[in-house]
């Protein structure tokens, strides 16, 4: 299946690249499994207390971030696109089954290309309009995306996920 090409709007687009030296496979069993994603998916001291994922387009991403001090941040999202090893797209303006969220937020396309025994890691997060990019980039989208990209990594290099 070839996908499409997601074409960059700066004015309403985030886009964190990475170079990570480990193998593409690892990091899509690391989004794509709920007791992988839960590990390193929250900026820590921030922790992902439940997860559940419904792998398939249409499927629903439930999970439930803490805060430090004990709050409590259920999340609900829909996948749109699923290419193994290659791209993941899910979207907060859906709920599972295409149901529309009543507070959509952004869609989120995850790209993995093969680089050597590494993966080029591409994360796009697109939003509605220029006042939604500008909240979520002063939330710190740049710091937390790229820290839950390292946790995972140093997640994967613990060989917390079988090859």
């Amino acid at each position: 299946m070839t996908s499409s090409v997601i074409k960059i709007d700066p004015k309403l687009d985030l886009v964190l690249e990475r170079e990570l030296d480990v193998p593409v496979e690892l990091v899509w069993k690391a989004w794509t499994t709920a007791e992988h994603l839960r590990h390193w998916f929250a900026p820590k001291p921030w922790i992902i207390t439940s997860c559940d994922l419904d792998l398939r387009p249409g499927g629903a991403i439930n999970f439930t971030m803490r805060s430090p001090d004990g709050q409590e941040f259920p999340n609900t999202q829909s996948y749109l696109e699923i290419t193994p090893l290659e791209r993941l797209i899910i979207t907060d303006t859906l709920l599972g089954g295409y149901r529309p969220s009543a507070n959509p937020f952004f869609t989120a396309v995850l790209e993995l290309a093969p680089n050597g025994k590494g993966t080029r890691y591409k994360a796009i997060a697109i939003h509605g309009n220029d006042e939604t990019r500008k909240k979520h980039e002063a939330m710190g989208f740049h710091e937390g995306w790229g820290t839950v990209v390292s946790q995972m990594a140093e997640y994967i290099k613990a060989g917390r996920i079988p090859s």
